[in-house]
């Protein structure tokens, strides 16, 4: 068995498409198939069913693919062990983090890195919470920063710091005077918020739900920033971190601490247990608490 074919074989089961795989791989659709059936013959097993232009990972093939994903991660991980013999003169760090994060923490850190060590190659991705789950656990990212709790056997969890959920309103609205506001007025004002597949907004329902209530946002939207511009437009009010409201300091939103009880999540650093942390991603995680340490939330 070639690396090269299970490449090919591991791009051909996310996109489940030969056509599609191909243009992935930058190769052609029949380079693909041969590619494939000469690691089907090998095997003794068809590893894909193609039904129609449907196509479908057997049995054989979900197995496969598991191991795969474990050949690749030890590769990575003698990348890893002889670039760090190298110090930090060359080498890659992707970073998957929460969309408020990256505008509000992590510049402070990303900045420090790079003028430490400029040749390492830092990606940061502003990514869903899922996301970074997943692309932990399939070895996309080194490191996640994201809500807690995210637990799986294979991470481990580093808490950072408790945050306060504060209201967002517009400064005009006649609510906005008022100088601590609670969760039931999402049930009398309008509201912008996540959708339901953010785990920001799942935590806000099952707060909601706990005060028997199930909020109903008049708008939907996947940025902070789209949300801000609605909810400064007087389209609704939102809930988001009382941090990152106070970074962007916009002139037309009021932000009004919550209470009775106070909304309070928890951000933390995931990464593998099994993957070689690296010296740089050791230096990041000191930095960015480093950089914690020095604000208060």
């Amino acid at each position: 068995m070639e690396l090269k074919q299970l490449e090919y074989f591991m791009t051909l089961c996310q996109e489940l498409h030969f056509t599609r795989a191909a243009e992935k791989l930058g190769i052609t659709q029949p380079s693909l198939s041969q590619q494939i059936r000469l690691l089907e013959h090998e095997i003794g097993m068809s590893l894909f069913d193609r039904v129609g232009k449907k196509t479908m990972i057997t049995e054989a093939g979900r197995a496969l693919l598991h191991h795969g994903y474990n050949v690749f991660h030890e590769l990575d991980q003698a990348r890893a062990a002889i670039s760090e013999l190298q110090g930090l003169k060359r080498g890659t760090l992707k970073i998957g983090a929460l969309l408020t994060v990256v505008n509000y923490l992590l510049p402070p850190t990303v900045m420090g890195f790079h003028q430490a060590y400029p040749n390492v190659e830092l990606s940061v991705l502003g990514m869903r919470t899922g996301d970074i789950y997943s692309g932990l656990l399939q070895n996309e990212l080194d490191l996640g920063i994201v809500f807690l709790p995210m637990e799986h056997e294979e991470l481990e969890v580093i808490p950072l710091y408790k945050e306060n959920l504060a209201l967002a309103i517009a400064a005009d609205h006649p609510s906005a005077q008022t100088e601590y506001a609670t969760l039931e007025l999402l049930k009398e004002i309008p509201s912008v918020l996540l959708p339901n597949t953010y785990f920001l907004r799942q935590v806000i329902n099952e707060q909601c739900r706990m005060l028997g209530f199930t909020p109903q946002p008049v708008l939907e939207m996947t940025t902070m920033e789209s949300i801000i511009t609605m909810v400064g437009e007087g389209v609704g009010a939102t809930l988001l971190p009382k941090g990152y409201l106070d970074y962007i300091a916009n002139p037309r939103i009021r932000m009004i601490p919550l209470q009775n009880p106070a909304f309070t999540t928890q951000i933390g650093v995931v990464y593998r247990k099994n993957k070689h942390l690296c010296a740089a991603s050791r230096i990041f995680m000191e930095q960015l608490v480093s950089t914690v340490k020095s604000r208060s939330f």
